[in-house]
């Protein structure tokens, strides 16, 4: 159902309502609908946010000051449509400003120490970045999960130009928005060539839509486009299907590298992982290595490649990504890291995904 028909619904529901002490509010909607002909969400919003001032003002009042006539309470279910439609617009317009931005984080290919590849995360400019996941959650359920997917691609895309070109670049998405037929039509308009992309699926893909999921992606992956999974979705059931995917690169993150290097049963569990992606042909990448320990760890069991805060925080300057293309020297790491801990007193922060 589109944005404008709930918000006639609501609007036809307000209006209905018999309350005295909403007539003056609800005249005012109404006159805002005369004011906005065709555009019933705008009025809508207006007479929300009226109310919410209204809401405020009265919860500021003195208890023995003069007494407002309380705004009329709505039922549950209009609250919850209201509530859609305020975030429908809130998406609507990030979509529309374009309040994007593409931070990167490095991945170095553990044998050569050096730059392999980027992951894209969305940040968004009027927040830090950390909430980007609630953006995301956010407008999955109110339907616009797709176009906001498709935008922060679009924006990666863009962005992907200033780095250097031997680089590949990981770009997330649900297993639903590979369905979309956006998808073969965005590699048709960006500059990035197909074959350095690597779509990074951000959950795993339901019995529902596998075989719908394999007959679009096949076709772009014999283009050169590779797909990586990650472990955090691995049940029983997923560890069986890669066998049949094969995506190009297997993902572990903290459940399997936290303390490879002093815990026996961890360093088996990445060793068998590593055997798993040779057996099946996919690159094994480690997420949020935090300490020099973990990454000698990881380079000796045979992991491919690792990434996280102790190899390079995720950035938005160009001049950091120009600066990718070095060898990572260890010994200077764990020197700079001992150092840095010694002036702070703390070991290094985490990743905040």
């Amino acid at each position: 159902m589109s944005v404008r028909v709930q918000a006639w619904g609501i609007i036809a529901a307000v209006l209905a309502d018999s309350d005295p002490s909403g007539a003056a509010i609800r005249q005012r909607l109404s006159n805002s609908l005369d004011e906005n002909p065709g555009v019933p969400e705008r009025a809508l919003l207006e007479y929300l946010l009226e109310t919410r001032r209204n809401d405020a003002m009265a919860a500021q009042e003195p208890e023995d000051g003069p007494r407002r006539l309380a705004p009329p309470v709505l039922p549950p279910q209009i609250i919850e449509q209201m509530d859609a439609i305020q975030s429908m617009s809130r998406i609507s317009a990030l979509l529309e400003s374009q309040m994007l931005m593409t931070a990167f984080q490095p991945i170095y290919g553990l044998a050569g120490r050096n730059v392999v590849g980027v992951e894209a995360l969305s940040r968004f400019v009027s927040d830090d970045g950390a909430a980007a996941e609630l953006w995301f959650a956010e407008a999955a359920a109110v339907g616009l999960g797709a176009n906001l997917e498709f935008s922060a691609l679009g924006s990666a895309a863009a962005a992907a130009r200033d780095l250097p070109e031997h680089l590949y670049v990981s770009l997330n998405i649900s297993p639903s928005s590979c369905i979309d037929p956006r998808l073969p039509e965005l590699f048709a308009h960006i500059d990035l060539p197909i074959n350095r992309v690597v779509l990074e699926l951000t959950d795993s893909i339901s019995d529902e839509e596998y075989l719908q999921f394999i007959a679009a992606i096949n076709p772009l992956r014999e283009k050169g486009l590779r797909i990586a999974v990650d472990d955090a979705h691995s049940g029983a059931g997923d560890l069986s299907r890669m066998i049949h995917l094969r995506p190009d690169f297997i993902k572990v993150g903290r459940n399997v590298i936290s303390r490879v290097d002093s815990d026996g049963l961890q360093q088996a569990l990445a060793a068998c992982l590593v055997d798993f992606s040779d057996q099946i042909g996919s690159t094994l990448v480690a997420e949020g290595v935090e300490t020099v320990g973990e990454l000698k760890v990881l380079s000796q069991l045979g992991i491919s490649a690792g990434q996280g805060y102790l190899l390079g925080r995720p950035s938005v300057r160009p001049q950091d990504w120009a600066t990718w293309n070095k060898q990572l020297d260890v010994d200077v790491l764990e020197r700079q890291l001992r150092e840095h801990e010694t002036a702070s007193g703390s070991a290094p922060p985490k990743k905040s995904r």
